[in-house]
């Protein structure tokens, strides 16, 4: 077995009687700390490969086991096995405690700030922790300061009440298996008193044998009336001496009986009024409670209030928009029927989504006349999107690409600057008068006519002179 430990008592001190608090961590390497239940540390070390006989003969020299302290949370197998082979509790953390929070509580603890506290906590020896031996008294201080204000407690009331540091520690030890501090103290002082009664019997009883005895009582040179004397005098003396010390007690033991008929009147007030105040707490937790649900479900309105608002303006705004979009198309149509003038349906980018928007907006068919406010962007993708819905003329204020431009003349769709048009605008959408849209669309077709006659000549010309060169080629051969 390869241990590492360090002893922090001296080896008078292990009565094997008080109360103790164990920190154990688990493992292959086990760490193990104890504290006695005043937060002192007796132990801390560590061991390889120990088997569970050794861990527990090592723990009971030191006292008796009321607390299993572990770090982890929910404890593990091997801890509670302990626990109930020492009959003691268990306690672990809410949660896993970091690394960083364990080493600040044992640093925290092992480096108090007056030497006179230091010296409730650790011997002169210095202590060396790896991360077993910290982990595991890390459990054992974090466990010893969840009960400090009670232990504390406890030793103000025994210090009043003059116990005896046996009793304050039996004291300790019944409060922490959850009997009040009242009751404890009123068994272990009905224990003392029935310790006591039981020792002056003993002594009166060892006294009453030997002052019968004294009849028979001789010595060697006959003397027996001096020495009957001499003997009756002195446990006429101590008998004097236990009957002060009897009545002292009983006067002690009727004082503390009143103190505690009186602390006991207290704690049932104290109770009456815990009692009446938990059921206001009760109360006004159970209203609480009701105006919590209250709020909740008010705002649960409040907030679908608020989306219906939302939605409704969002439709209210919707439908003015359509309500001016159908007006719109209503006065198109009315300029359709007319003769003199045609509407132009206005295309705000020349992108994609722009077109698509338009199209949403207009509903844009074959036929129709599109003003473009800016073409850029536009290729001969989004031409194509445009002479796919079969519209009869494009009308630009800027100059467009060449890609889309060549698009459009191949497929013999007018593009119409809107200079020459003496364009208006009417809400949201343009007009322009027929003829003038007339004559401009006869004149680019005229123009694209004259342009592919001067290709076709052009080509044929090319055609002529390759024609003739190879001829003048061939002829140079021969």
């Amino acid at each position: 077995m390869k241990n590492s430990d360090t002893f922090l008592n001296d080896e008078k001190t292990l009565d094997g009687q008080r109360g103790i608090i164990v920190g154990f961590d688990p493992g292959l390497t086990v760490g193990m700390a104890i504290l006695d239940l005043e937060g002192k540390i007796l132990f801390v070390g560590s061991f390889k490969e120990i088997s569970r006989a050794d861990v527990i003969k090592n723990i009971i020299k030191y006292g008796k086991t009321v607390l299993i302290a572990t770090d982890v949370y929910p404890p593990p197998k091997t801890v509670k096995k302990l626990a109930s082979i020492l009959n003691s509790r268990i306690h672990s953390p809410y949660k896993l405690m970091s690394v960083e929070s364990k080493t600040e509580l044992v640093d925290a603890y092992l480096n108090l700030k007056t030497s006179a506290d230091r010296s409730k906590v650790v011997s002169s020896h210095e202590i060396s922790q790896n991360a077993h031996e910290r982990d595991a008294l890390a459990a054992a201080v974090k466990t010893y300061k969840d009960y400090q204000n009670k232990l504390q407690q406890i030793e103000r009331r025994a210090e009043s009440l003059g116990l005896p540091a046996n009793a304050v520690d039996n004291v300790k030890i019944m409060v922490i298996n959850d009997i009040p501090i009242t009751k404890a103290i009123k068994q272990v002082l009905d224990g003392i008193e029935a310790e006591k009664s039981s020792k002056v019997s003993s002594i009166h009883g060892g006294f009453e044998r030997e002052f019968l005895d004294v009849s028979n009582f001789r010595d060697r040179s006959g003397t027996y009336e001096d020495s009957y004397d001499a003997k009756l005098e002195h446990y006429k003396e101590t008998v004097s001496r236990l009957r002060k010390q009897i009545k002292s007690q009983k006067r002690t033991i009727k004082k503390l009986k009143a103190k505690n008929r009186s602390l006991e009147t207290a704690v049932t007030k104290k109770q009456s009024e815990i009692s009446k105040m938990q059921s206001k707490m009760d109360k006004m937790y159970y209203e609480y409670s009701k105006d919590i649900l209250r709020r909740k479900e008010v705002a649960s309105k409040v907030n679908i209030i608020k989306n219906l608002q939302i939605k409704y303006d969002k439709e209210k705004s919707r439908r003015k928009e359509l309500e001016k979009n159908l007006n719109l198309i209503r006065g198109m149509e009315s300029i359709e029927l007319s003769k003199n003038v045609v509407p132009v349906k206005i295309i705000e980018s020349f992108t994609r989504d722009g077109i698509n928007r338009a199209c949403e907006y207009w509903k844009i068919k074959k036929g129709d006349v599109v003003f473009l406010v800016s073409s850029e962007g536009g290729g001969s993708q989004t031409a194509s999107l445009l002479i796919d819905m079969g519209v009869k003329a494009v009308v630009t204020q800027d100059k467009i690409s060449h890609p889309a431009e060549e698009e459009f003349e191949r497929n013999m769709v007018p593009i119409l600057a809107a200079e020459n048009l003496n364009l208006k605008l009417i809400d949201e959408f343009a007009v322009v008068t027929s003829e003038v849209l007339r004559e401009e669309i006869e004149k680019w077709q005229s123009n694209m006519e004259s342009r592919i006659l001067d290709e076709d000549k052009k080509k044929l010309l090319k055609v002529i002179d390759e024609y003739r060169a190879k001829r003048r080629s061939r002829e140079s051969i021969r």
